[in-house]
């Protein structure tokens, strides 16, 4: 039996193009990618989260030379926000990351990233937006975290 997955996102073409809240965020997320620490890769990573109370928790990648002790920088943001106690459920992610020249380049979460922000969106019983530069014309906006793994492990698989 063959069965299909389909998912939808939108994109737009520039950060110009993001809708006015989500240019902000973009641009906390820029800002976070400047407080990267890897030394390794050279490859950093900021992630900006905003809340429904308007506040940003922002996170960078860190490496670490004992591979793979590092995190990467969506996983910082989301144990931040959840070592904060915020109780201000989760809008919008969303991820930049530069490479060792320094400019800015595609990068979507990777799989660890996956599935801890699928654990948040479903401990928040709603939806988030993700928004992440995919390739090098557009930047991809999902409007559920949970379509970034379609096929999810979770909490009710353990019970």
């Amino acid at each position: 039996m063959q069965h299909q997955l389909i998912i939808h996102f939108d994109t737009y073409s520039s950060s110009q193009e993001l809708p006015e809240s989500i240019q902000n965020l973009w641009q906390k997320a820029q800002e976070a990618s400047l407080k990267a620490y890897a030394p390794y890769s050279n490859f950093s990573v900021g992630c900006a989260i905003l809340l429904e109370n308007g506040e940003i928790v922002m996170g960078a990648n860190q490496e670490n030379a004992a591979y793979p002790s590092g995190l990467c920088a969506e996983r910082v943001a989301l144990f931040h926000y959840g070592v904060m106690h915020i109780h201000s459920p989760i809008k919008a992610m969303a991820i930049v990351a530069r490479n060792q020249t320094g400019n800015y380049t595609p990068a979507s979460p990777c799989g660890g990233c996956r599935q801890v922000i699928n654990e948040y969106a479903e401990k928040q019983k709603e939806p988030f937006e993700v928004f992440f530069q995919a390739d090098t014309e557009f930047i991809y906006h999902f409007k559920s975290a949970l379509d970034l793994l379609p096929i999810r492990f979770g909490a009710k698989n353990l019970f």
